[in-house]
């Protein structure tokens, strides 16, 4: 199957951390026998103005077109004002996509605001299904936003097929379907058993994200290391900002523990990721962890710092769900594919 993805979010050569888990399912897809297309729409965007969010960064500068693991991708600049998204969808849907004598058989949408306008466009254009996948933001903020509301509700029911990433953002109907742990061969490990003086002995804290991102609240992060502090042990605190996957796995795999300290997410993939490469994790209960992890914490330096040592001291038992196996996820995009 001819597959067209359009997506806001993709790997760019400049910000190789950024949207990571859309080019796994290009991946995926591939491996499944199809021929994958990526357009990646983004705003048009001055240097300094990347600042205002880190996911941005990348994005002023990125190339018309560029190759990413063997995947040509298509950019196109669009005009974008936050506060007047009638704009916006009018500039997004007016981008004219070249994709030659190549036609699609179907159109795959990551995240709803703004790019499935333009996905819309082309659905209709080239007369073929368009499935919208939704990995949190677009229901999680977008849903409860005066400005985007409506939109959102519309293009996410003019949608053939909805899907969600996980249960926790599930509405309209969508069908569930994880993204999968995509960690190499050569990262994957059993879980480590802490072994060390007791409060006598420096412990590695990761924390698999950018701290400039409020949702991340690196905040409970540092005070729940501080908390550690007092209580005798020697913290070293790795964060994660614009760094390729494989320094990301090799940073779960010499860890002690990974921190998961969000407001909101909605898996998170970073903790299955880390479970993968043998680095136990202490996280708060956000987004479907309750249903998976053993124990998840109040958002509490003390109850973490609690976690934590209990972590340390008893280890951590647990074998990922079947659901988050790239079999399982394949079989389910096959059975959604094959639908259409």
């Amino acid at each position: 199957m001819r597959i067209l993805l359009v997506t806001r979010l993709y790997p760019l050569p400049d910000n190789p951390a950024r949207g990571n888990f859309v080019a796994d399912h290009v991946s995926l897809l591939r491996g499944l026998g199809h021929e994958v297309k990526v357009v990646n729409p983004l705003p048009r965007l001055f240097r300094y103005q990347e600042s205002r969010r880190s996911t941005l960064e990348g994005v002023a500068k990125a190339p018309r077109r560029f190759v990413h693991e063997e995947i040509e991708v298509q950019v196109y600049k669009h005009l974008q004002l936050p506060n007047w998204p009638s704009i916006t969808a009018w500039r997004v849907a007016a981008v004219k996509v070249e994709l030659g004598d190549w036609q699609p058989e179907v159109v795959i949408c990551h995240t709803l605001w703004p790019a499935a306008v333009l996905a819309k466009v082309l659905a209709e254009k080239y007369t073929v299904p368009l499935v919208g996948v939704v990995h949190g933001h677009d229901f999680s903020v977008a849903l409860h936003n005066s400005l985007l509301s409506k939109r959102i509700e519309k293009i996410a029911l003019s949608c053939d097929r909805l899907v969600v990433v996980s249960p926790v953002i599930e509405k309209f109907s969508a069908k569930v379907i994880p993204c999968h742990v995509a960690v190499g061969k050569e990262w994957l490990n059993p879980l480590r058993k802490w072994r060390g003086s007791w409060r006598n002995q420096s412990i590695n804290l990761l924390f698999p994200a950018d701290p400039r991102r409020p949702e991340k609240n690196h905040v409970l992060c540092l005070k729940t290391g501080a908390e550690l502090e007092k209580r005798g042990w020697q913290v070293n605190l790795t964060v994660m900002k614009k760094q390729p996957r494989s320094i990301v796995w090799d940073r779960m795999s010499t860890s002690d523990i990974c921190m998961i300290t969000s407001t909101r997410e909605s898996g998170p993939l970073v903790a299955r990721e880390a479970i993968a490469c043998g680095c136990p994790v202490a996280a708060v209960d956000v987004g479907d962890l309750s249903s998976w992890l053993p124990d998840v914490f109040a958002a509490d330096p003390s109850a973490l710092a609690d976690g934590i040592e209990s972590i340390l001291r008893d280890g951590q038992q647990i074998t990922l769900p079947e659901r988050f196996s790239l079999q399982n996820v394949a079989s389910e995009w096959n059975v959604l594919l094959e639908s259409l």
